[in-house]
């Protein structure tokens, strides 16, 4: 007959079942953290070539404020932790350029096939989404008319004062972009406009490929 397991032995398997997620958490905070400071270059380090330009240090808006298009208040954390293709625009009007890049990010979410379901996107203004006017082929509409017609994916936010400076700072010097956040919150990546399709969505699939969430 066997001799009994000794306990320490018989509790050594459930912890590390317990204990891998859990060291692969901090693990990942520790890393993250190098990042935010600046102290690593993660994407160099592990060798990806990516086509769209990195944030660095990426910035966290997971407690920002926002306003629905009812104008009730939420913080990004409300959404739902996805990767999210933020398309952001100054004023009361989101001209054909806006327009356009609302419909490419559209394009490319629909692009990613299978990996649908783990993308959102969230179109973020300094005026209330009530107020914003689309222009589309020289046509003017309201924008929450056209979103219930054309485009009911995307999300509609606007910023509470003073946090379009802080959160996304390029677009006062290069408006013609738009924006990656991960499912954690961090403002991570910006593509511009030019760039190519199937560049943005190969960049897109390589991370939700290297990515658990």
């Amino acid at each position: 007959m066997a001799p009994p397991s000794e306990p320490g032995n018989s509790r050594l398997p459930l912890a590390l079942i317990v204990g891998t997620p859990l060291i692969m958490l901090l693990a990942a905070s520790w890393l993250w953290y190098f990042v935010v400071h600046g102290n690593l270059d993660l994407v160099g380090a592990i060798g990806t070539a990516n086509n769209g330009t990195l944030v660095m240090p990426p910035r966290q808006i997971r407690g920002a404020s926002f306003m629905d298009d009812a104008g009730a208040a939420v913080e990004w954390a409300d959404l739902d932790p996805r990767w999210t293709m933020v398309v952001v625009n100054r004023g009361p009007v989101c001209e054909d350029a806006c327009a356009e890049r609302l419909y490419v990010t559209r394009q490319i979410h629909i692009a990613l096939g299978k990996e649908f379901n783990r993308v959102q996107r969230v179109m973020l203004s300094d005026t209330a989404v009530a107020g914003i006017t689309i222009v589309k082929e020289g046509v003017a509409r309201d924008l929450l008319g056209f979103l219930g017609e054309s485009d009911r994916g995307l999300v509609p936010l606007a910023f509470e004062p003073g946090m379009l400076e802080t959160s996304f700072p390029e677009i006062f010097t290069q408006p013609n972009q738009w924006f990656l956040v991960d499912p954690s919150g961090w403002v991570m990546m910006r593509f511009e406009d030019d760039l190519d399709f199937k560049a943005v969505i190969s960049d897109l699939k390589f991370l939700l490929k290297n990515s658990g969430a």
